[in-house]
């Protein structure tokens, strides 16, 4: 029998299956679940350098499993893409398998779309998500414990295949050096290649198996990762809508959060939530969604169209028992008091514009009794002060000053000033609302304070009639000269006084002292009704 001659292309058609996956088994397979662009990538990098409880979190992670710092990177990506697109299993590195596992257990549960609608788009939300997340990555990794192992034998395995797919590549490339002019390849070249090839089926067997136990333990794993993942990921998005309602109602708009560094957002959030106003947030934004609804209706309203009785000086809104009084004569010189302290009875319109025009001063009491609590365990300063940083709304929205004047005993007063030529700084409004003296209630020094104020503004800008708010739950004994000297500021600079008792209906009686100062005055007993100053801004 002749002897059998081994030849290149003879080489080349037994070691063909091989030849391909050799020149790609160098291309690494994706180790990331969801599909990432380079700016996905930059901005989870960014955040992930910016937030040590992340790098904590990876670090705690990685002591018992691997890869986490691509799972978290997952899991970050899934919640702040808008349009997360999730890889194949078959794609994926196979030492990935029990992440693909995990995110795809969070992103399918119902409540990740709750979830999303908080965090999409917002880096800050995601990074927050993920370490709210974080005990729950850790049971299902834990429950996902032999799926990993298997996971890890089969990435090995894959490994090991893949070189010896390419020692096929490199027998054969060999043998094809050692050729003869005719083709012919000497016989140890050839048993070199069956030798190569013998290997490299052996080693895609063993890949197969393994993969194949991989996919069983990753399928046998899937129950128990899915367990609770539901709960936790309804708690994640209650968390995260909690702190987005929180920045809200203290007038955080999406892209201010957004432009802000993620320690600052951080700060600030903790702040907000640990403050003396944190658990009233709801309060504030309830009074500032409330006022804003008032100044819509001052134009939704016919102009003109009479809805109530008001005080002031305008003499074309007489109703008629106050016309009267100039028929009498005993009752001018009332009628000219009256007239000059703005105190005339006058038809209510809605529809007309604002008329004040120089600054908004809210004078709020910080005395210890405002501290009392009324209906829901709202006290009395949260009402004061959620119905002041609405008037700062208010302020803003119609291009004029503000000024709030925290007040209790004579010496203790802190004047906080919000110009209308700038924005107003989050941290200069939180120590507005934050601060509170305690002690006694006096009225004369904030009020002084709020007149030269507007004396000040009258001189400097040439702006009249201003409006200042007084907001308190006490009474003050002020004297006949004080008295005086009050209403020749009030007829000079031409501003309005609004009074509102908080928890203390006995304030607002005849011949208190409010009274005497406000143009407009009423007590608020329920402390949770906020519609209940509703007119200040219709008024102001």
């Amino acid at each position: 029998m002749a002897e059998s001659v081994n030849t290149v292309e003879d080489l080349a058609g037994r070691a063909g299956r091989w030849l391909g996956p050799a020149a790609t088994a160098g291309q690494p397979r994706p180790t990331t679940v969801v599909v990432a662009d380079r700016f996905d990538t930059m901005t989870w990098r960014e955040v992930y350098d910016q937030v040590t409880g992340l790098r904590d979190l990876a670090h705690s992670l990685n002591a018992r499993h691997d890869h986490t710092e691509d799972l978290l990177a997952d899991v970050f990506l899934a919640a702040c893409k808008v349009s997360p697109q999730l890889r194949e299993q078959t794609a994926m590195d196979p030492s990935r398998l029990v992440g693909h596992l995990v995110v795809t257990a969070l992103t399918d549960s119902p409540e990740f779309a709750e979830l999303h609608r908080e965090t999409s788009g917002d880096p800050y939300a995601a990074a927050t998500a993920v370490l709210a997340l974080s005990d729950t990555l850790r049971r299902m990794l834990e429950r996902a414990g032999d799926a990993a192992e298997r996971a890890r034998r089969a990435a090995s395995a894959r490994e090991e295949a893949e070189r010896a797919g390419a020692a096929v590549a490199d027998v054969c490339r060999q043998a094809a050096e050692e050729a003869d002019e005719d083709g012919t390849v000497p016989d140890g070249a050839a048993a070199a290649l069956t030798r190569a090839v013998k290997a490299a089926e052996a080693a895609e067997a063993a890949a197969q198996q393994a993969s194949q136990e991989a996919g069983r333990a990753v399928a046998a794993a899937a129950p128990g990762v899915r367990a609770g993942v539901r709960s936790a990921t309804a708690g994640a998005a209650g968390q995260a809508r909690e702190e987005s309602e929180l920045m809200r109602a203290w007038g955080m708009g999406p892209g201010e959060l957004q432009r802000m560094p993620y320690g600052e957002r951080a700060r600030l959030a903790e702040r907000l939530r640990a403050g003396r106003l944190g658990r009233f947030a709801d309060l504030i934004g309830r009074f500032r969604q409330m006022a804003a609804g008032e100044r819509a209706r001052k134009v939704e309203q016919a102009r003109g169209e009479y809805v109530g009785i008001t005080l002031g000086d305008d003499l074309s809104r007489l109703i008629p028992s106050e016309l009267a009084n100039l028929g009498i004569p005993a009752m001018r010189s009332v009628f000219a008091a009256r007239f000059a302290e703005s105190r005339l009875m006058l038809y209510d319109s809605r529809g007309e514009e604002t008329t004040g025009k120089g600054a908004i001063i809210a004078c709020v009491d910080c005395s210890y009794s405002m501290e009392e609590s009324g209906p829901g365990g709202v006290t009395r300063e949260a009402w004061a002060k959620a119905c002041a940083l609405a008037l700062l709304d208010q302020a803003r929205q119609a291009r004029r000053d503000f000024v709030g004047i925290l007040f209790s005993s004579d010496d203790s007063v802190k004047v906080c000033r919000f110009p209308a030529t700038r924005p107003a700084a989050i941290a200069d409004v939180l120590d507005f609302a934050e601060h509170f003296f305690g002690g006694g209630t006096e009225f004369r020094t904030p009020l002084a304070a709020a007149v030269r104020l507007l004396d000040e503004e009258l001189n400097t800008d040439g702006r009249r009639r201003g409006d200042i708010v007084m907001i308190t739950d006490g009474e003050c004994e002020v004297s006949e000269q004080w008295m005086r000297s009050w209403n020749e500021a009030k007829h000079t600079l031409g501003f309005r006084t609004f009074g509102v008792a908080v928890g203390a209906p006995r304030a607002t009686g005849p011949g208190t002292v409010l009274d005497a100062l406000c143009d407009n005055l009423r007590s608020i007993d329920d402390l949770t009704d906020t519609h209940a100053a509703g007119d200040l801004f219709r008024l102001i």
